[in-house]
């Protein structure tokens, strides 16, 4: 849950950071992250849109690596 929260905290982040640079045409009302297995840490991370498709149709056969990336460095500097 921690290196999900981070990578949550890491976006919430590179939002705010977009969002004060006013660049002409980009808004950024909405932050995208977190489904079924993870919605509580996003909603307490900021998302104001998830992925619950699992939690409403139930499990599908595709292993976690296919929607997540085990190797992405969470140490990146934003």
């Amino acid at each position: 849950d921690e290196e999900v929260r981070k990578c949550f905290k890491k976006l919430k982040l590179l939002q705010q950071k977009i969002i004060s640079e006013n660049i002409l045409n980009v808004q950024m009302h909405e932050l995208s992250m977190g489904m079924s297995g993870d919605l509580e840490i996003a909603i307490k991370e900021g998302a104001t849109i998830i992925r619950v498709g699992t939690a409403i149709f139930g499990k599908r056969a595709y292993p976690d690596s296919y929607y997540w990336n085990e190797n992405f460095d969470t140490s990146l500097k934003i």
